[in-house]
């Protein structure tokens, strides 16, 4: 499974439920007691759980990662978190109501066996959050932007050996966990970069000019069909763009809007 640090999870959740939470809706929380969050990273969606749950139930968090879950834990007020595996999850039988991840299936060689060993420690619902990288969309100030990340995220795609895609498609892996799909809902992460700009606006654009981020990626990118020559010339065409973008930015002109599409399924044990 692919490691993610905490400026990527902080990048990519950011703002993710401010306006979103009645995608939650098929989870039920005011009828659930026990919810864990799987994959939970730095706790974003576990704290959310917590206040659309019910007063007095309990939320947990579990990842595989011990240095996510010491961020988790550094919050004022912290959810409990666990250190454990997707696929053997440190509980018994039939702990909890409810076991909800979000983004982790796409991330998982086998996400059937996943949802699986959720429906193990789970009386009643599994729910899982992921999004269709592949339909991202992207509108941009600067032309080229879009054509360039559709360009990079293509060749990511398919150098990835999971299914990044997975959201629309996750029945299929509920439907072979052995649950009953009770519905999908899909719902749109918009992300925004406007004047006045964050710090991490503009830290994305100086890693578009300087390559940066395109580099972090080189290897994944090289495992598909795109070929050093290609890579190279896209990193080429992907610095230039990024300077355009700095440039937007010095006179307060630039703007983006990025959509990820979410698909919440919920199926029952």
């Amino acid at each position: 499974m692919r490691e993610f640090s905490e400026e990527y999870l902080r990048r990519t959740r950011e703002g993710m439920w401010d306006d979103s939470r009645a995608a939650l809706e098929p989870l039920a929380l005011d009828d659930h007691e026990r919810i864990l969050d799987v994959g939970c990273g730095t706790g974003e969606l576990s704290r959310v759980l917590r206040e659309e749950a019910p007063d007095g139930a309990t939320v947990v968090g579990c990842d595989a990662d011990a240095d996510l879950l010491e961020i988790a834990g550094s919050h004022d007020d912290p959810v409990p978190v666990v250190a454990g595996d997707a696929l053997r999850l440190p509980f018994p039988d039939d702990s909890f109501d409810l076991v909800v991840c979000q983004a982790l299936l796409i991330n998982l060689p086998d996400p059937a066996a996943a949802l699986a060993e959720f429906a193990r420690v789970s009386t009643d619902r599994v729910a899982a959050v992921e999004p269709n990288n592949a339909a991202v969309e992207v509108d941009s100030t600067v032309d080229r932007e879009d054509r360039l990340e559709r360009r990079a995220r293509t060749a990511y795609l398919e150098g990835v050996p999971t299914d990044v895609a997975l959201g629309a498609d996750a029945r299929e892996a509920f439907e072979e966990a052995g649950l009953e799909v009770l519905e999908t809902r899909q719902y749109d992460h918009v992300r925004t970069v406007e004047p006045p700009y964050s710090e991490a606006s503009l830290l994305a654009a100086q890693r578009k000019a300087t390559g940066a981020g395109l580099a972090d990626d080189r290897e994944t990118m090289l495992s598909g069909t795109l070929t050093e020559a290609e890579y190279d010339s896209l990193r080429s065409a992907w610095r230039e763009m990024g300077r355009d973008v700095i440039e937007q930015m010095e006179a307060r002109a630039y703007r983006r809007e990025e959509a990820v599409p979410f698909f919440v399924t919920v199926g029952r044990v």
